[in-house]
């Protein structure tokens, strides 16, 4: 890509490789955090919807509300990467993060539902911020080739913190929700403010670390002599860039089948032909979905240094949309684990589509990172239309639109990520 790095001692081989290695540990703890978060959703949502009487349509606002972050923050932060650089733009998410972690305290205190979803807009916006200038910097940092790789491991840190969300949430905050609620039963609200306030906490300390680490300073600068800047010179309209628009595409498509899917696994146990689990034995599979695509991405890591990154991504989509389908077909045990198995496949997906969109983008490389993560709220749309189908023509023919989403991030991986 067409970047260099500005730092005082970027012309000898070590210095530079020891400041990338900071960097990339510096984002590995960013991207668990942002996992972390993000799963935690999956905790408050059972939670609120409860000592708010919630039907299903109200406690979906906190999905709406969080992926819809990304959609309407994504491109602003793009221009704010411009104007401040990514060192600085990471600073400031974690403390707008820890900012809507901290107004969840009154919003417990108050019992207001509408200043939840605020606190949790903010939250987002401040998550949107760091995957809009942590992803880029990932991939640039360092050689273009291992791009993939790179975000493949960083994320990988991002299944770390959805594979232990859920056992922190559960433990901390559904543990204190009672069984039945009325007029006269007293919630301990600490349960979800406690939590929070120490992820607030933590998400300060990080930015101060952050600000005191001394880290590559990237810059869009070309260089004559790339391939990259050769093509950004030949464009000077990023909708000029077609392979950034399909990648976008792809982003809305693998983030929607990934939540649609895993939203709807505790259904999908329950049904008596799969294995006719109960809600609290079914949620217990559920970390197998995610431990599954934290696995791949470790290993994953590796195999895109190998292997042709656009090839290895219509494989996994290959992969997912025949696992989903013979799920579907089968019943029992295989069934249930071919499901889960799914998650494996998606490991790679978003480094991958990811870094094969920007390629190229040179200047235009923070906005096209905007516009990315701002199809990240095909995890708010998918899973919506996944359920308007569930509900009208049955749970398993709702899969085959995580189906319909992996064919098209097939045709990505083999020909719409090609810039010419």
């Amino acid at each position: 890509m067409a970047f260099t790095i500005e730092s005082k001692k970027a012309d000898t081989t070590s210095d530079a490789g020891k400041g990338y290695n900071v960097a990339l540990y510096s984002l590995m703890t960013l991207f668990f955090m942002m996992g972390f978060i993000t799963c935690l959703n999956d905790i408050l949502i059972p939670y609120l919807k409860k000592i708010f009487q919630l039907t299903y349509t109200q406690a979906n606002l906190i999905n709406l509300c969080f992926f819809g972050a990304y959609f309407v923050m994504s491109i602003p932060s793009g221009k704010i990467i411009e104007k401040v650089g990514y060192k600085s733009a990471m600073i400031l998410g974690f403390v707008i993060a820890a900012l809507g972690c901290f107004l969840f305290y009154p919003a417990a205190s108050f019992k207001i539902y509408e200043l939840f979803l605020g606190a949790l807009f903010i939250l987002a916006s401040g998550i949107t911020l760091l995957q809009v200038a942590g992803n880029p910097y990932v991939a640039v940092l360092g050689k273009p080739d291992t791009a993939s790789s790179r975000l493949t491991l960083t994320q990988a840190f991002n299944s770390v913190g959805t594979t232990i969300a859920p056992y922190f949430g559960q433990v901390l905050i559904l543990a204190y929700l009672p069984e039945v609620i009325d007029e006269s039963t007293e919630i301990n609200i600490s349960a979800v403010q406690l939590p929070y306030v120490f992820i607030g906490i933590t998400l300060l300390v990080i930015a101060v670390v952050l600000s005191v680490i001394k880290l590559p300073v990237i810059s869009h600068k070309q260089n004559e002599n790339t391939v990259e800047t050769k093509l950004t010179t030949e464009k000077e309209n990023i909708l000029a860039y077609k392979h950034l628009w399909l990648g976008a595409i792809g982003i809305f498509c693998y983030v929607g089948a990934e939540v649609a899917i895993g939203s709807h696994i505790v259904s999908y146990l329950k049904l008596p032909e799969i294995m006719g689990l109960d809600e609290k034995a079914a949620g217990g599979y559920v970390a197998y979905y995610w431990g599954g695509a934290m696995i791949g991405r470790f290993i994953g890591s590796g195999v895109l240094q190998k292997f042709n990154p656009g090839k290895v991504l219509a494989f996994n989509a290959s992969m997912a949309s025949l696992l989903v389908v013979f799920s579907i077909v089968m019943k029992g045990d295989t069934a249930m684990w071919l499901l889960l198995a799914v998650g494996l496949m998606n490991s790679l997906m978003f480094a991958t589509i990811f870094t094969l969109a920007l390629k190229g983008l040179g200047k235009f490389t923070d906005t096209g990172s905007g516009i990315l993560c701002t199809a990240i709220v095909g995890g708010a749309i998918v899973p919506l239309l996944f359920g308007m189908i569930g509900d009208n023509a049955g749970l398993k023919v709702a899969f085959l639109l995580p189906v319909c989403c992996y064919l098209y991030i097939i045709y990505f991986g083999l020909k719409g990520h090609l810039t010419k």
